[in-house]
């Protein structure tokens, strides 16, 4: 039975709760390697507005199941959404910071804010595909499917894809790491050769994740309203100054932190 696991990075999570059904789950053991979690939406908006589901961007690509739709989804670099109208359903596979790569073996910057077919890494028939997944009714079946799809393409596991994960783990935990060279240095690395590592394997670079993860951070801070010196911020982020972090911030989650904070104070 797949495990269903609880969803996260959702910027506008009170008032999606009434709008559609996200659920999560964890890949089998032989597939963990690559695999974050399988993912899966549901709506049913039949006689109501559609609704802009937003969410904020992580290091990964995802595959994506969806009724003539299908596509592989490089990393987004910015807040992003999806207009949920009608009714349907879409799955979606979201692979490891890194582990993407042994799938395609180009740089993964070159699908970085795109989106690539499915034809173009595997001989199969998509539409096919997409029947037998979208089709089934019960998620496990879901998952069993898409599990079956992906056991049959399995690349050679790479040692840089668990490198790039134990990095990333420490980029997103340690609130202290603020800069490429002290991430380079902790992991006896240089600054160029992380660099080179995430546009191939990433997407992104080292920098962007940080910052990211660190604005993630503080949008937090914001909602619970904490007194943040911004100043301060910006200087251990790496930025001019503080207009320029909240302009990133704005860039990143699509308000300026006191539009973020209004509006979740206004959905609690």
């Amino acid at each position: 039975m797949a495990a269903e696991i609880k969803p996260i990075g959702m910027l506008n999570n009170k008032s999606a709760e009434t709008k559609f059904k996200l659920s999560l789950f964890r890949p089998s053991e032989h597939l963990a390697f690559f695999v974050e979690n399988y993912w899966m939406v549901q709506w049913d908006l039949r006689g109501e507005e559609p609704f802009l589901s937003e969410n904020l961007p992580h290091p990964s690509v995802h595959m994506v199941f969806e009724k003539n739709n299908t596509r592989v989804v490089g990393v987004v670099t910015g807040k992003f959404g999806y207009l949920l109208e009608g009714y349907g359903t879409i799955f979606g596979i979201k692979f490891r910071p890194g582990a993407f790569y042994p799938f395609m073996y180009i740089p993964v910057s070159q699908i970085t804010n795109g989106t690539m077919k499915l034809t173009a890494l595997f001989d199969l028939n998509v539409q096919e595909l997409e029947d037998a997944i979208l089709s089934q009714a019960d998620r496990e079946k879901m998952v069993e499917t898409v599990e079956f799809f992906l056991t049959a393409r399995l690349p050679e596991r790479d040692d840089n894809v668990e490198l790039i994960n134990r990095i990333h783990q420490v980029m997103m935990s340690d609130r202290e790491l603020t800069r490429v060279e002290h991430v380079a240095s902790h992991f006896q690395m240089n600054s160029r050769g992380l660099q080179r590592l995430f546009n191939l394997y990433v997407g992104v670079s080292p920098k962007w994740v940080i910052q990211r993860y660190r604005l993630h951070d503080i949008a937090e801070r914001t909602a619970r309203d904490e007194e943040l010196n911004w100043s301060q911020l910006a200087l251990d982020l790496g930025y001019h100054d503080q207009t320029h972090l909240i302009k990133a911030f704005k860039s990143v989650i699509g308000l300026t932190p006191e539009e973020f904070r209004n509006r979740r104070a206004s959905s609690e």
